[in-house]
This record gives C-alpha cells, sequence and structure tokens, in this order.
C-alpha cells in the first residue's frame, strides 16, 4: 500500500510532470470537456451517432469504423432515434445489406435498443443531452451503470469511452490508469464489479476537490505515470 501522501493529486502531478519537457506541455495533453452549453446544445440523433461509433469501435481499428460513418449515417435515419426505435427486424435486416456499413448483426440490433433508450430519455428529461448533463458529476460510475442497463453493447469500458467522445467529463479505466491506482493502492486489481468502481469514482471525487480539476484531466494525468 502506497503511502497516503503520495496518493495526492499533487504529487501526482509533480511525478507526472518530470516526464514532460515543462508544465505546460503536460498541460497540452490534457484533454477537455465540452461546456454544459455546447453539450445541450447537440441533438438526440448526434448523441446517438456517437454512442453507436463507440460500440462499433469496440475490437475494431477506429480510423476503419471513422471511415465507414458516413455510410451508417446514411442508412440508419441520420441517427434520428424515434425512426430508428421504431424499426421492425426486417427493417434492420434492410441497413445490414446497405453500401458501405459494417455488418454485424449483434451490433446492428443495438442501434435499436440505444435508439429506444436515447427516445424515451428524451421524452422523460426533455432531451437526451439533458439527462447526460443533469447527473451528478461526482457519480460517473452510477452514469455508466444506468447506461448499460438501459442500453446494449455498452459494457465493460464502452460506456466511458461513448462519454469521453461525447466530450462528458468522465476518468477513462484504461490498462495504464489501472495499473497506476493499483501501484498507489487505490484497488487490488482491475476494478469491474460495483463495489470496487465506486471506490474508485470516490478517490477520483477526492482528487477533483483537491485540484479543481475535471476527471478528464486527472485520469490523463494519471496514465502519465504508468510504465
Amino acid at each position: 500500500m502506497t503511502e497516503q501522501k503520495n496518493r495526492s493529486f499533487e504529487w501526482i502531478y509533480r511525478q507526472a510532470a518530470k516526464r514532460f519537457v515543462s508544465p505546460a506541455h503536460l498541460e497540452a495533453s490534457l484533454p477537455a470537456p465540452l461546456s454544459q452549453r455546447v453539450l445541450l446544445a447537440r441533438s438526440d440523433a448526434d448523441y446517438l451517432s456517437i454512442m453507436c461509433r463507440r460500440v462499433f469501435r469496440a475490437g475494431l481499428q477506429h480510423k476503419m469504423v471513422d471511415a465507414k460513418w458516413p455510410a451508417f449515417e446514411k442508412a440508419c435515419f441520420s441517427f434520428n432515434p424515434r425512426a430508428l426505435a421504431a424499426l421492425s427486424d426486417e427493417g434492420l435486416e434492410d441497413i445490414l445489406q446497405a453500401e458501405g456499413i459494417i455488418r454485424h448483426w449483434g451490433k446492428l440490433k443495438s442501434i435499436r435498443t440505444n435508439a429506444v433508450m436515447v427516445d424515451d430519455l428524451s421524452r422523460t428529461h426533455g432531451s437526451f443531452a439533458r439527462w447526460l448533463v443533469d447527473w451528478p458529476s461526482d457519480d460517473v460510475v452510477g452514469l455508466c451503470f444506468e447506461l448499460k442497463r438501459q442500453g446494449a453493447h455498452l459494457g465493460g469500458h464502452s460506456a466511458q469511452r461513448f462519454l469521453r467522445m461525447a466530450g462528458i467529463d468522465t476518468f477513462l479505466l484504461t490498462d495504464d490508469t489501472v495499473a497506476v491506482l493499483i501501484g498507489l493502492g487505490v484497488v487490488d486489481r482491475p476494478p469491474t464489479s460495483k463495489t470496487a468502481l465506486r471506490e474508485v469514482q470516490a478517490v477520483f471525487n477526492d482528487w477533483v476537490t483537491e485540484s479543481g480539476r475535471p476527471l478528464c484531466e486527472i485520469s490523463r494525468t494519471l496514465s502519465f505515470l504508468a510504465g
């Protein structure tokens, strides 16, 4: 177990900065979440498109998926959630035959399931963006659990990856970040259970309070300590 003083974000930042020419170079490498105004301005269709692109990226080369995404946009009604939520299996099979898309039946079916989720939450909260933005920032783990529960193919790291792609503040439990968390004594193995993930969330919340930085900056800074 690493001493508690070495779990302060101040100490973590100092160690990470040693791997850069200057603190300015470290700062330049950190991601930034989008503002609430920008997040709320995005349409339900935009969020569904990002979510589905994340699903298709899993296990595949991201550049390949991204290159094919205009074909998905065309075949999937520009990711209009209500149109996709209403699709029959026959309608999904028609999309499966569209030119230029990735023909993966399981992932394709997840588009309809996730469209139902986005549409339902939008109807309840005014927009899917409003539901995302109103979720407590100190409970990203809970948000990921809920996306997994209501959606499809959003388990593992996929919900976190979707949030990051959408510009919503979140930590990412990459291999490097997990290795550092284990080294710091936050966890003793890769966190997968709800209990372990909530313990990780609590530590990240402490670092947010200490540093005033968003989760994404803290997460990326942690990853620089790996190796």
